[in-house]
């Protein structure tokens, strides 16, 4: 049975019973239909899975946790030494909430229109249709191969190993990094319900935690802190000393945008969120507000606090050393303990949002054995979509030095995306040429809409910018992380050319998609060859 979006609207709203009505008042309207996303309709796309248990405070607290990770206790070093300058830092802090939050606008719209999860996934599919599933399985290559979150397991271990104020080896770290990623995985698989209630318990101590800095902040700021001579001694001349090159702005611009990531958090779970487009109409821009206001006034308490060079050479433990340099040296082990706990929930986070996004893509038949990635079984959660995630996260933790492992990650993480990103936006202006009819419950002004594609094409360009001596942050060379990011995503289109185009030439067949049914209701597309 078809659907028009309307219709859909009011189904997966909770508002049943005001579905005739609502269906007989439209009736003299001329039916638009959704449009079309991926292999599988509306009915078979959302059926399945742990169902819709995710009310306003979750999905909040699904954004907040995600976004307050590990970014805004570690980056600050990284950007402060790419900048050259507070206030340029400050400035690029700024124009990261203006894009995350023109960015969110842009995914309001297109979340809204299909309510569905997926996130980029799904709207892709919506604009680039033609070549048949050349963008999904572009997408998928790049989200397994490079949605990990070793990043927070890293940060983890080294707050940890900080806190118990001994020295540990490399592969020391490795192996509590390792333990992290593998508890939360058991977690979401085993006990998936406490699982969301653990994401809620720390996103409310992450907000804590980081009222705690900027009050003390403040209090800094009052010249009460005797510790600290001079609290406004950064903001003197603070432009003074910063680059010239704009490799360095790009490259600490991916590391503002990473710790504003998680502001389209809700959109890759929209199947298990209570009346949709309500609450991600309440919950995202309110997620991302909390989070914005706070980064903001944290940096101002980092800087008090702190000159620009002590800051830049605190390396991912910059919020430690703020409390070292207030409180003593035991009040920094005791913020090391709480912000590899922000960590932890960062991971847990990401976990629980990527594991749905590799159950989606698996349900579009684009990755090998679908039916055994998109399962549920046994416990009702997306346990297999779970390993998916935890293979190349253990893989990334063991193989990259943990030396550069923290900033050459978050920048690898964020090339790709910015391609991505841009891609999305394209197709926000194509659908809106193409299908003008579609029912929009949320519309972006056009100019934040260019702002964020802007943006990206920015971050897409910039790296490859030789930056002064040729050294970016990291010992590895400067361009290497938007080169690997461009593989990957070339990488997917060479899959889908011999998927789709080279083997079925060979081997003289077509595919064909049958869906299947799984036995916890969720439907699958798996491509069988057609010999005619």
């Amino acid at each position: 049975m078809a659907y028009t979006q309307k219709d859909a609207d009011f189904r997966i709203s909770g508002h049943e019973p005001e579905y005739a009505a609502a269906a007989e008042k439209h009736a003299a309207e001329p039916d638009v239909p959704a449009p079309r996303v991926g292999e599988l309709n509306f009915d078979e796309y959302t059926q399945g899975g742990l169902g819709r248990h995710l009310g306003v405070f979750s999905t909040i607290f699904l954004i907040v946790g995600r976004i307050i990770g590990t970014g805004i206790f570690s980056t600050p070093s990284s950007i402060t030494s790419s900048t050259g300058s507070v206030g340029a830092a400050l400035l690029l802090w700024v124009l990261g909430l203006l894009l995350a939050g023109s960015g969110l606008a842009v995914w309001l719209e297109l979340g809204c229109m299909i309510p569905r999860s997926g996130g980029e996934k799904v709207y892709l599919e919506a604009a680039y249709r033609r070549p048949r599933l050349l963008i999904t399985v572009v997408f998928a290559v790049q989200a397994v191969a490079l949605g990990f979150t070793a990043s927070g397991c890293i940060v983890f271990a080294s707050n940890m190993v900080l806190a118990s104020g001994k020295t540990a080896s490399e592969w020391e770290k490795r192996g509590i990094a390792i333990a992290v990623i593998s508890f939360i995985t058991l977690i979401h698989i085993l006990l998936p319900n406490w699982g969301v209630r653990g994401m809620n318990a720390i996103g409310v101590m992450k907000v804590v935690l980081l009222l705690f800095i900027v009050v003390t902040g403040w209090v800094v700021l009052s010249g009460s802190v005797h510790s600290v001579q001079d609290p406004y001694a950064s903001f003197h001349n603070a432009f003074a000393g910063s680059a010239t090159s704009s490799n360095l702005y790009a490259t600490a611009l991916f590391k503002v945008l990473n710790s504003f990531a998680g502001w389209s958090n809700a959109a890759y779970v929209l199947n298990e969120i209570r009346d949709p487009v309500r609450t991600l109409k309440i919950a995202a821009p309110t997620g991302l507000a909390i989070c914005g206001v706070l980064y903001m006034l944290a940096n101002v308490a980092y800087y008090a606090a702190a000159t620009p060079e002590e800051i830049a050479s605190s390396g991912v433990t910059v919020a430690s050393y703020f409390m070292e340099k207030v409180f003593g040296t035991a009040a920094s082990r005791a913020l090391s303990v709480l912000v590899a706990l922000s960590a932890f929930g960062n991971v847990m986070t990401v976990t629980f949002a990527q594991a749905r996004v590799n159950q989606e893509l698996a349900k579009e038949g684009v990755i090998p054995f679908p039916t055994f990635w998109a399962s549920s079984w046994p416990f009702g959660s997306p346990s297999a979509g779970l390993l998916l995630h935890f293979i190349p996260s253990l893989i990334v933790i063991v193989a990259i030095p943990f030396g550069d492992a923290y900033n050459f990650i978050l920048d690898l993480e964020g090339y790709p995306g910015s391609i991505i990103n841009f891609l999305v936006v394209a197709g926000l202006f194509y659908l809106r040429w193409s299908e003008p009819h579609l029912h929009r419950p949320f519309r972006v002004w056009w100019p934040v809409a260019v702002f964020f594609m802007a943006g990206q094409a920015f971050q897409v360009v910039a790296p490859f910018i030789r930056p002064p001596g040729g050294k970016g942050d990291t010992s590895l060379p400067y361009w290497l992380y938007p080169v690997v990011g461009i593989v990957v995503l070339v990488a997917g289109v060479v899959y889908w050319g011999i998927w789709q185009v080279v083997l079925p030439k060979l081997g003289g067949y077509r595919l064909v998609p049958e869906h299947v049914v799984l036995k916890d209701g969720t439907t699958v597309a798996v491509y069988k060859q057609r010999h005619d």
